[in-house]
């Protein structure tokens, strides 16, 4: 049934699996199995560092399977449903339903859809009190459950804060929950000893009416909070090296290393810098086994350093100048995408830029210096030209700026600094740079010291986001804006309260999927389920009296009620506060526990060793491969293809030859690019490189890294025309019970020829017009030879996709 569905599928290679380093384990010969769901697509999905973070943890375990699975796209959900096909994992490709705990990571409000989506598409119900002891126990997690009061009808139990050690600690209460034959009451009870695990059931939120809570009354005796889960030391849970290599393109498709948990700069409007207090840095020798390792078992070409202000990382200049000077021969680029503008100098640039500039942005929130420090964002408006110019001084070409609009304390005067600091920008700018900005709308968030402040109506927003444009300069300034719409949606979630997921509900039935996506979002249909439902969602807007009772009031993030309030004074006293490192503000998240900040001594690793140097470089040989590509690897579209080969080869450890220029591509050379589906027994593939090792020994190498499906048949020295000249002869084999011998005739195309005359004159032809030869070799298999023609590829596209009756392999004849 899958593969009916499959080639009809927009990108079918987020559904095929059999990724690089994916792990497959025996299901039935495992304690407890759990299906980590990312509610967005595979490219999203797998960009997220703690989807890679766990599923690798969670399998290193003998008695734990975890295995990943994602929300279907539209086409795909539509034909799943058509077929019977339900939501599945990548590695068994068992429903949902089979496994004992199905885990959802909300990463923002937005995903409640796809959640929705998933589970009805799976057959399981949606809230938790109308499931069955057979099904699974559906667990949510991730920054969006600091409030998961809009959520948690959905969820048996969410798990709050780091999730390393009480997944860990689920598995085994489960293991021993199923040894013993126990309920699945009695299994959530259990989980009430977890620190981190929140039970919605056992808590009865007291409100009168909408987003007005009087109380939040436990139920369980003994279970009157739930505390953060929070690891004391990230060492002792090494981030994996062996990550998953995905065929499509990621979001953010780069090798990943976690540097730091944790922030210590304290900007007030910030969610992330909140709840994951304290700052915890990875040891440096730790991190610099896993780049080397990492690099080594995915091939990736581009390197990420992680955390929530890479700058801030203790040793960070002497850190990127080592793994450049192991890497840069490798042509591998380093991108650290949280790099604060106070953390810059022209030393750190030189050496980000050394193998290719990844890209370069800034975040100055707001264009007035004096909002900023309300914020607790620290950074002059002359400080950021500065670092403007030494951006494009150090020959980037492309900035990009991030501003919000909203903010507490914001005028109309603040509003029109902005483009009066893009054009202070702009003049420090080279003739051929460019601003990219992104202008998005300010959300209130839970646990910040803005969480009783205002977010503006959407109407207002537009007003705001007109004002600015109306003065921004133009010329090279690109603006990626905000309608807002999702941004007003989002902040009637981020502070809500249960009452919000019968809005959802009914929203999702009404058609509302995939609302982070922009192109998807429709708002009406929101509006529409908020009038149904009787609910008023602008008093989730409203700004909040400072002794409220807030819906997530018994989630404690560490941080004192008292230290939000200090800090929502001070900002509004223009009030700035110390970074943890420089005083402590006694936010209360540290304690005698261990909790506590961890830096990393700069010594416990000598970053002044010589590197060694690299091996002198023989002659370039050039190659030619000639590669299989057969089974589920014909779902790979060419640039796939191409991206897996590359990275096979890094992980062979062949040393490709690079092209000159602003971004280096090795020196690889394929021949005409397959059809979607289509399958090949011979792909020629041309490469470029410095080695001394004969073919044989680099396809016997070579193979010991591809992906199932894709394999070297043969390896030899390149002469000069392998791929220079055209087949005069196309062949193809037709494999399958019915294969559609009268279809040849319905294959038409539009060509041009020329007439007695010499004029061009347009005339149809048929695939069978092309057919110099058929023949079935044996039953079941016919040999189709064809004269060359561009149109033969996309006419035998439309063949493959009326059904998976047949396949079709390109065959190339060699010499």
């Amino acid at each position: 049934m899958l593969k009916d569905i499959l080639i009809r599928a927009e990108r079918p290679s987020r559904y095929i699996g059999g990724e690089y380093n994916s792990i497959r384990k025996t299901f039935d010969e495992t304690d407890v199995r759990i299906a980590l769901v990312y509610p967005d697509t595979y490219e999203v999905g797998m960009s997220h560092v703690g989807l890679r973070i766990l599923y690798h943890l969670l399998n290193s375990l003998d008695f734990v399977l975890a295995e990943r699975a994602f929300s279907p796209w539209l086409d795909m959900a539509k034909a799943m449903e058509e077929k019977g096909v339900l939501p599945f994992t990548l590695e068994s490709r068992r429903p949902l339903r089979d496994f004992d705990i199905v885990g959802f990571s909300l990463q923002h409000e937005l995903a409640i859809t796809n959640v929705l989506e998933v589970l009805r598409l799976s057959n399981i119900k949606a809230l938790w009190e109308e499931r069955s002891e057979k099904d699974p126990l559906i667990i949510g997690g991730g920054p969006a459950c600091f409030n998961p009061e809009p959520f948690c009808g959905i969820f048996d139990a969410i798990v709050i804060g780091d999730g390393e050690e009480v997944l860990l600690r689920i598995c085994e209460l489960l293991r021993d929950c199923k040894r013993a034959k126990g309920s699945k009451e009695e299994l959530l009870l259990s989980l009430t000893k977890i620190e981190g695990v929140y039970i919605p059931k056992f808590f009865e939120p007291i409100s009168l009416k909408p987003s007005y809570v009087t109380e939040v009354r436990p139920l369980l005796p003994g279970y009157e909070k739930v505390k953060k889960a929070i690891l004391k030391d990230l060492d002792l849970y090494p981030f994996p090296s062996n990550q998953v290599v995905p065929f499509t393109q990621l979001i953010h498709d780069r090798y990943v290393v976690e540097i730091a948990r944790g922030c210590i700069r304290g900007c007030r409007f910030c969610q992330a810098g909140m709840i994951y207090r304290p700052l915890r840095e990875r040891a440096l020798d730790g991190i610099l086994e896993n780049v080397t390792k990492g690099l080594k078992n995915t091939g990736y070409e581009e390197l990420s350093l992680l955390s929530l202000s890479s700058g801030d990382y203790s040793c960070i200049q002497a850190l990127i100048k080592h793994i450049m000077d192991k890497n840069e021969s490798e042509r591998i680029a380093l991108s650290l995408p949280s790099l604060r503008v106070d953390s810059m100098n022209p030393e750190l640039m030189e050496q980000i830029k050394r193998v290719r500039k990844t890209g370069f942005t800034i975040a100055p929130e707001t264009g007035s210096e004096e909002l900023r420090f309300r914020l607790n964002k620290q950074l002059t408006d002359k400080e950021i030209c500065e670092i403007s110019s030494m951006v494009f001084e150090a020959g980037w070409q492309v900035l990009k700026l991030y501003f919000m609009i909203g903010l507490p304390f914001e005028t109309d005067d603040s509003l029109k600094a902005m483009p009066d600091l893009v054009s202070r920008i702009l003049k420090g700018m080279p003739k051929k740079g460019k601003l990219h900005l992104n202008i998005s709308c300010f959300v209130p968030k839970s646990h910040t010291p803005f969480q009783w402040e205002e977010q503006i109506p959407l109407d207002e927003f537009k007003r705001r986001y007109e004002l600015v444009l109306k003065s921004m300069p133009k010329g090279r300034v690109f603006l990626r804006g905000n309608p807002g719409e999702q941004s007003w949606l989002e902040g009637v979630f981020s502070r809500g309260d249960r009452r919000l997921l019968y809005v959802a509900l009914r929203a999702y039935e009404r058609g509302a999927r995939f609302d982070a996506w922009g192109d998807l979002f429709n708002l009406q249909l929101w509006h529409g389920a908020f009038k149904e439902t009787g609910i008023d969602p602008f008093l989730y807007l409203r700004k909040r009296n400072l002794e409220e009772v807030m819906p997530w009031v018994h989630i404690d993030s560490g941080i004192k009620r008292g230290f939000l309030l200090e800090e929502l004074k001070r900002a509004k006293e223009g009030k700035t506060t110390p970074p943890c490192t420089t005083a402590c503000s006694n936010c209360g998240v540290c304690n005698k526990e261990g909790i506590q900040i961890r830096l990393t001594p700069p010594d416990i690793f000598s970053l002044n060793e010589v590197v060694e140097e690299q091996k002198n470089k023989v002659e370039v040989q050039k190659i030619l491969l000639v590669i299989t590509k057969l089974k589920e690897a014909k779902y790979l579209g060419h640039l796939e293809f191409m991206r897996t080969l590359h990275r096979a080869m890094r992980r062979a450890g062949l040393t490709l030859k690079h092209s000159e220029g602003y971004h280096p591509m090795p020196k690889v050379s394929f021949n005409n690019a397959l059809p979607l589906g289509m399958e090949s027994l011979n792909e020629m593939v041309e490469i470029e490189i410095y080695s001394s090792s004969s073919p044989r020994e680099i396809k016997k190498e070579l193979n010991r890294f591809l992906p199932s499906g894709i394999r070297v048949k043969k390896a030899t020295y390149c002469c000069k025309s392998d791929l220079g000249d055209k087949e005069k002869i196309m062949r193809f084999l037709l494999v399958g019970d019915k294969v559609p011998l009268c279809v040849l005739d319905e294959l038409k195309f539009k060509t041009q020829s020329k007439d007695k005359a010499n004029y061009n004159t347009d005339i149809e032809l048929s695939l069978r017009d092309l057919i110099l030869g058929m023949r079935f070799l044996t039953k079941g298999v016919l040999l189709l030879e064809l004269k060359h023609h561009p149109k033969v590829m996309k006419l035998l596209t439309s063949l493959l996709s009326q059904g998976e009756t047949f396949g079709i392999k390109r065959v190339i004849k060699l010499s």
